[in-house]
């Protein structure tokens, strides 16, 4: 179970201010307007920004003040990262060595995890010679032989195409189903919330005010109905 526990930020005069859980194997779509603090709460959650206070812990593992490298997830941004110079096997592999020193069993799992999101004879491509939807299967492999058991979405997949987001969204889900990753994904479209998510968290104001079901959202309360039309 995640646990976040008024976890907080102090930017400029504004406080945010989070609060909320997610169970084993959940996906929590992230809603809000542009500004709301959705970036800002997945930054606090992987390190890249130091909480004033609060808690945030896995599986009663509390990692608020851990280097990021120690804490039980991973991130995938919109921007996948990727080395120019390097293959789409070593921009992989990076997930489990960053020196690229890999056994044969490390090797397997790059190959294993490259094919679950479809990158089968793609492997000795450099980042110049993919699409964009491959260069981000490569980015959501490297996360998924990082083997942690929280990931975090920040919109990684809002420059691709209809089609081929809908086909990202639901290679998450699986994800979340057979391997129990508990995923939170911001986002700035609802459908991708109702095609794939078990909750919705709306954030506004730096603060969560509203998580509820994603069946919730077929009659949303007043607070998001606005956001959603």
């Amino acid at each position: 179970m995640l646990r976040v526990s008024e976890l907080n930020y102090q930017y400029q005069s504004e406080t945010l201010s989070f609060s909320f859980e997610a169970a084993p194997g959940s996906i929590t779509a992230i809603l809000g307007p542009s500004g709301a603090g959705k970036s800002t709460l997945l930054s606090l959650l992987c390190g890249l920004l130091p909480p004033q206070g609060g808690s945030v812990s896995f599986n009663d593992d509390n990692f608020t003040q851990k280097p990021s490298h120690d804490r039980p997830l991973s991130i995938l941004f919109q921007e996948h990262n990727l080395f120019s110079h390097l293959s789409a096997f070593d921009n992989i592999a990076l997930g489990i060595s960053p020196k690229l020193s890999l056994s044969a069993e490390d090797k397997a799992r790059v190959e294993e995890a490259a094919t679950k999101v479809g990158l089968e004879g793609y492997l000795n491509r450099q980042p110049g010679e993919l699409s964009g939807g491959q260069k981000q299967r490569v980015a959501l492999a490297r996360c998924l032989v990082r083997n942690r058991p929280l990931l975090l979405l920040d919109e990684p997949f809002s420059a691709l195409d209809p089609s081929l987001r809908r086909d990202m969204l639901l290679e998450v889900q699986q994800l979340a189903k057979t391997t129990g990753t508990t995923i939170l994904m911001v986002t700035h479209h609802p459908e991708d919330a109702i095609t794939i998510a078990d909750k919705v968290l709306f954030i506004d104001g730096g603060k969560v005010v509203y998580h509820a079901d994603i069946e919730e959202l077929s009659a949303p309360p007043e607070v998001i109905k606005s956001y959603l039309s």
